[in-house]
C-alpha cells in the first residue's frame, strides 16, 4: 500500500494519493471493489486538481477582498437581489462576454461584490483579472515606456473577466481615453467586463471627455451590460455605528 502511495505522489497524483490514505486509515478499501475503489480514486484526483486551479486562478487575479457570493447581503432595498446575483453566479454573462456595471456610493459594497463575482468566475474556472482604474492607468503608461503596452493588451484581451474598480475617480486625459477604448474593444461582446463606480452611468459621458471616444466606450458596455445600482448608506459607517 506504501508503494503505491509513493508511486501517486512521484506522479503527482496527490488526490488520489490521499484518498488512498484516507481508504486504508478508515478500512473502507476492504468493502469496495476494485472498479469502486479506482472510481474514489479518480473523483478524489479530479476534484483536488479543480481546487488546485481554482487557487491559481484566485491568487493570480489579485482581488481587492477575498469575497464570496455567499457572503453578500441580498437586499431588494440596497438595490440587490438574490435572483439577480443567482443569475450572475450562473456565469451565463461570461459567456456571452457581456458587460457588468456596478455604481453606488463610497463604501456600499460595490468592490466586495465585483470581487464576489470573480470569485465565482474563477470557481467555474475562468482567467480573471482585477484592477483599480487608477492602478492600471499607471501601468500601462509604463508598459508603454518600456514598449511593453502590446503584450498588456493582448493579455488582457485574453483574460475572460476584466474588473475595473474605482472608475470615473478623475477624468481621464486623452492617451487615457484611448486606452480604456481598446480595452473595451478588445472584449466586446467575447469577453466580459466588470466596471465598479461611485457615478451614476449617466454621469461616465462627462468623464471621457471626448464625445466620440465616450459614444464608442459607452456603447460597447451599456446596451447589454447587467446593472447593479446600490442604493442607501456607507456600509462602513453602518459598521461603525453598531
Amino acid at each position: 500500500m506504501k508503494n503505491i502511495e509513493n508511486q501517486m505522489a512521484t506522479l503527482r497524483l496527490h488526490g488520489m494519493a490521499q484518498a488512498m490514505q484516507t481508504l486504508a486509515e478508515t478500512r473502507r478499501h476492504l468493502d469496495l471493489s476494485f472498479m469502486e475503489g479506482l472510481e474514489v480514486l479518480l473523483q478524489a484526483e479530479q476534484q483536488q486538481r479543480e481546487q488546485n486551479r481554482f487557487e491559481r486562478l484566485r491568487k493570480n487575479a489579485r482581488f481587492r477582498y477575498q469575497a464570496s457570493i455567499e457572503e453578500l447581503h441580498l437586499e431588494a432595498s440596497r438595490g440587490i437581489s438574490k435572483d439577480q446575483v443567482t443569475t450572475l453566479a450562473q456565469g451565463a454573462y461570461l459567456q456571452a462576454g457581456e458587460a457588468v456595471l456596478i455604481t453606488g456610493a463610497t463604501g456600499c459594497g460595490k468592490s466586495f461584490i465585483a470581487s464576489a463575482l470573480g470569485h465565482q468566475a474563477c470557481r467555474q474556472g475562468y482567467k480573471v483579472a482585477y484592477f483599480n482604474v487608477q492602478k492600471m492607468m499607471q501601468k500601462m503608461k509604463i508598459a508603454r515606456l518600456e514598449g511593453t503596452i502590446h503584450k498588456f493588451f493582448e493579455k488582457m484581451a485574453k483574460t475572460d473577466l476584466l474588473i475595473l474598480d474605482d472608475f470615473g475617480l478623475t477624468p481621464l486625459a486623452r492617451q487615457q481615453q484611448l486606452d480604456i477604448m481598446e480595452l473595451i474593444e478588445d472584449r466586446h461582446g467575447r469577453k466580459s467586463t466588470i466596471l465598479a463606480s461611485q457615478l451614476p452611468v449617466v454621469n461616465w459621458f462627462d468623464i471621457m471627455g471626448e464625445a466620440t471616444i465616450a459614444d464608442a466606450i459607452l456603447d460597447r458596455l451599456v446596451h447589454t451590460s447587467h446593472r447593479i445600482e446600490l442604493k442607501g448608506e456607507s456600509l462602513r459607517k453602518t459598521h461603525q455605528n453598531t
